[in-house]
């Protein structure tokens, strides 16, 4: 008797359970159909006093938030012209040392670093060119009191119609030769003894032109030099410079060239010193452009303090020429936000109805590459609009 029982309990069961399997598709269709009833009325429901790109607020939020406006107007920018460039020698304040002849260097009188006065020694060289010029002047003297004496002695043969015309003229010939000759080894002479000669010893003494210092020396002890009256390549063996003052060398371009003038002032910065500050101004502006760069060449005369010379030739800066500022549509760099790469700002649209203050999101272009209070606008606002000038980035989170 208990095996049909339980036969027909199970079958009950059986059957129970087929009817909640076929009603659990009914359930939860209801129970989602309800869901997505609540999900599009949330949607349905628009969130209050913000829309896309623009934000609208009572007047008392916008106090609590600190939001300032501002008209857009017509400001003064772009008053600084910047760029890059390098210092250098002041031409007239550098010396380029060679030596007249090919030889030996026997000794170095001054070292790197070293000041010098005009015409202290800085090298001697042992050269046989000093010998040869010695001996090619003393060849032309002789030379010369031989070729006067033939044509005297010419002259009066002449007067006694002894001689011809043509040996006349050609002793005559022979006597200018030799004073030419006499002349052209009397120079080289001078030239050599400028800088200080030893016969004898055939030693010529290398000696500063200016008052300086020893930049570069390319001079050893023992090595063998070229001369520049030898016929060949000379070798610069020493650099004398005065660091007192320096120049600054910069190019302007073609469109801001109108605004750089003589003495306009000039701020330096270089790398090695940040946070020092080099002031100068423009004497030198070229008279023509660089038909590759379309640059102008502008120079500026730097001074570099009596013993701490700070700036050092061939140094990078950057330059900031500070022209005549001029105006333009711009607003305070405080102003711009971005919204991704595009810079945006906040326009007062409108005030609604109830009070509320509407604030529209506006895309912009504008000219950054200034670094002024004032940004130049090129494209979105007009002259009188009014824009929110701080505080903007808390509409930007409202949006």
């Amino acid at each position: 008797m208990r095996a049909p029982r339980l036969f027909a309990s199970g079958s009950a069961l059986a059957r129970f359970v087929a009817l909640l399997a076929a009603c659990a598709p009914c359930a939860c269709s209801l129970v989602a159909g309800a869901g997505c009833a609540a999900s599009h009325a949330a949607e349905s429901v628009p969130p209050s006093g913000r829309s896309n790109g623009v934000v609208s607020l009572r007047p008392d939020e916008v106090r609590a938030a600190g939001i300032s406006v501002e008209s857009v107007d017509l400001q003064p920018t772009d008053d600084v012209v910047l760029t890059a460039g390098r210092i250098a020698f002041d031409d007239q304040r550098v010396s380029h040392v060679y030596s007249p002849v090919s030889g030996r260097v026997a000794r170095i009188d001054a070292q790197l670093g070293q000041a010098v006065k005009k015409g202290d020694a800085l090298a001697s060289i042992e050269s046989p060119d000093i010998g040869i010029a010695s001996s090619d002047f003393g060849k032309a003297q002789a030379d010369l009191v031989a070729a006067e004496h033939d044509y005297e002695r010419q002259q009066l043969l002449w007067t006694s119609k002894a001689t011809s015309q043509s040996q006349l003229e050609q002793s005559e010939d022979g006597y200018r030769k030799a004073k030419a000759e006499l002349e052209r080894a009397r120079a080289k002479a001078y030239l050599l003894r400028a800088g200080g000669t030893d016969a004898v010893t055939q030693t010529y003494t290398v000696r500063a032109g200016i008052d300086g210092e020893v930049i570069a020396r390319a001079a050893n002890p023992s090595a063998e030099i070229q001369g520049q009256y030898s016929g060949g390549t000379a070798v610069e063996i020493f650099t004398i410079g005065s660091l007192d003052r320096v120049w600054l060398l910069t190019d302007v371009f073609e469109m801001d060239l109108a605004r750089v003038k003589i003495g306009t002032p000039v701020t330096v910065r270089v790398v090695a010193y940040p946070d020092k500050e080099f002031r100068g101004t423009v004497d030198w502006v070229a008279g023509a452009l660089d038909p590759t760069t379309r640059t102008a060449r502008v120079r500026c005369t730097l001074e570099n303090g009596d013993r701490e010379h700070l700036l050092k030739p061939e140094m990078y800066a950057t330059v900031e020429l500070h022209v005549d500022a001029r105006k333009a549509l711009a607003v305070p760099r405080s102003a711009i936000l971005r919204l991704g790469e595009t810079p945006v700002v906040f326009v007062h649209a409108a005030t609604d109805g109830d009070g509320r203050l509407r604030f529209e999101r506006r895309a912009v272009k504008v000219d950054e590459g200034e670094s002024q209070r004032w940004v130049p606008v090129v494209r979105g606002l007009a002259k009188g609009e009014r824009i929110v000038t701080s505080g903007g980035i808390l509409l930007d989170r409202q949006d």
